[in-house]
């Protein structure tokens, strides 16, 4: 019983390790409900078992609370997708996955990160600019908006060495 209050109410500290296949099902869950267009499981699994894709998730409370997915080509990686579970935000999850798999690609060789995100994103871009991400281009009417107007996707880029 002191387990359940403890994942209830207890605020712990999240682990971050290295995803794999059997993480899919909670990926894809996750990805549904952040996004407009979510990925389905197979989506997810094959993600993760393409060699050029890095990937972590976060655990906070043996619960899965967030993921962070990136592909390799050459010196450079793009972050496919970032998410962390609504319940489980504020909780610096966010910054732990990226501060994580920024290290990760490094060590693997990136030289330059790239990501889009929604220009009405704010939480993501601060989390992007606060880890020393720069907008390098923007991408007019490239996601689909709630209210039915589109929004931008800005480019932004950080180089890791």
């Amino acid at each position: 019983m002191i387990g359940f209050f403890r994942n209830l109410f207890g605020r712990g500290e999240p682990s971050f390790v290295e995803a794999s296949p059997r993480d899919a099902v909670a990926i894809a869950a996750l990805h549904a409900v952040s996004f407009h267009r979510g990925w389905s499981e197979q989506e997810v699994e094959t993600l993760l078992l393409d060699r050029a894709v890095v990937a972590h998730r976060a655990m906070l409370g043996g619960t899965f609370a967030g993921f962070i997915l990136s592909r390799r080509a050459a010196d450079e990686a793009e972050i496919l997708s970032v998410a962390v579970s609504g319940a489980r935000r504020g909780r610096g999850i966010g910054r732990g996955l990226l501060t994580l798999h920024l290290r990760r690609l490094a060590g693997l060789g990136v030289a330059s990160v790239f990501l889009e995100v929604d220009e009405n994103n704010m939480a993501a871009i601060r989390l992007y600019r606060r880890a020393g991400f720069r907008d390098v281009g923007r991408r007019p009417n490239y996601y689909p908006g709630a209210t039915g107007k589109p929004s931008a996707a800005l480019v932004l880029r950080r180089d890791l060495v």
